[in-house]
């Protein structure tokens, strides 16, 4: 990289390649899910973490290259986002999402305990290999929970009440999740496919990273700034739009679920576990704050959620208007940093 000039079309072409191929990617790995005989939620989880390849790898790039500001601003900035653009815009788009109450509870327990983890290695209370540790006690028995399916949930080691509870909640997961994303059965083809677009979406993304790290060096923008807000929108993007056309579609369950498993995996995959390599720098205000309004914005849009037995347009707008009180806020505190 020498400089803004070869930084910025080197940004825009792997800007363009990374959101272009990793639409290709998802649909490549939801066939294959698919063939494979995934349950709906757990296809949906493998098609978040296609979806999410673009920030986790920038993060991952950033991290690796000791930007800590850039890289957890993408991870959890990524995250703030998801909740505006995945769900606020959707319900905003839709008018009303419905929820099953034990829908929300079911996911957005887990994705609050992910976002409340995530605060200790961020705050520097614990390494981050035992963030990550917290947040694996929680997010590896769901994803066993999604991978059973029908009468297999009955064998759950837990009291008779919470296996029936938890029955009910994958099952009403699952009525929507199977009209929302059930693809045709994957080849081989799409197995060769899937390949060359992750490598295609790897290479572009990191490149798009190092370049907006080169472009915010040249013209003094703060890493919270790069990685946080334009870095963090710009890789959500595909996540946004499926999210806000599945609620259009009234496909709530559907929505929520790309939005927690999305935040879920950045954190896991694009933050903790390569902290737990290469580590974290000390805590910082801007890096705290981001850190922060996850966990809020996360709590109140479930608390809407929950309360109202889905998002309509009124909490889609408070949703939006709180990512952007916290777009002011982050330029804020870097202006003043």
């Amino acid at each position: 990289m020498t400089g803004a000039a070869l930084a910025i079309p080197v940004f825009l072409v792997g800007m363009l390649i990374s959101l272009s191929t990793s639409w290709l990617l998802v649909s490549r790995l939801e066939r294959l899910g698919e063939r494979f005989g995934l349950s709906e939620a757990l296809l949906g989880m493998v098609a978040a973490l296609a979806a999410d390849t673009p920030e986790i790898t920038s993060a991952i790039t950033a991290l690796a290259h000791h930007e800590q500001g850039v890289g957890t601003g993408v991870a959890i900035g990524s995250n703030v986002f998801n909740l505006a653009g995945l769900l606020g815009l959707g319900a905003v788009v839709a008018g009303w999402v419905a929820l099953h109450r034990k829908v929300v509870l079911l996911g957005g327990a887990v994705g609050m305990w992910v976002a409340v983890a995530c605060l200790f290695p961020v705050l520097g209370l614990v390494p981050a290999a035992a963030g990550l540790a917290m947040i694996l006690v929680v997010l590896v028995p769901y994803v066993a929970i999604l991978r059973v399916e029908g009468r297999g949930l009955g064998r759950l080691p837990l009291p008779k009440p919470w296996v029936a509870w938890v029955v009910a909640a994958v099952a009403e997961e699952e009525l929507e999740l199977s009209v929302a994303i059930r693809p045709r059965r994957g080849t081989a083809r799409d197995g060769y496919v899937a390949v060359a677009a992750l490598l295609a979406v790897v290479a572009a993304s990191a490149a798009m990273e190092r370049a907006a790290s080169a472009i915010g060096r040249q013209y003094g923008v703060p890493q919270i700034v790069i990685g946080g807000l334009l870095l963090a929108v710009i890789t959500s993007l595909p996540n946004a739009v499926a999210a806000v056309y599945l609620a259009a579609r009234g496909r709530g369950a559907a929505a929520l679920s790309t939005a927690l498993n999305s935040n879920a995996l950045n954190i896991t995959i694009g933050l903790l576990l390569p902290a737990t390599v290469i580590g974290l720098d000390a805590p910082s205000g801007a890096v705290t704050l981001v850190a922060a309004w996850y966990a809020g914005l996360t709590l109140l849009t479930l608390a809407f959620a929950y309360r109202n037995h889905g998002l309509g347009r009124r909490s889609g707008v408070l949703i939006i208007a709180a990512y952007l009180l916290f777009v002011g806020w982050v330029l804020t505190v870097a202006t003043v940093a």
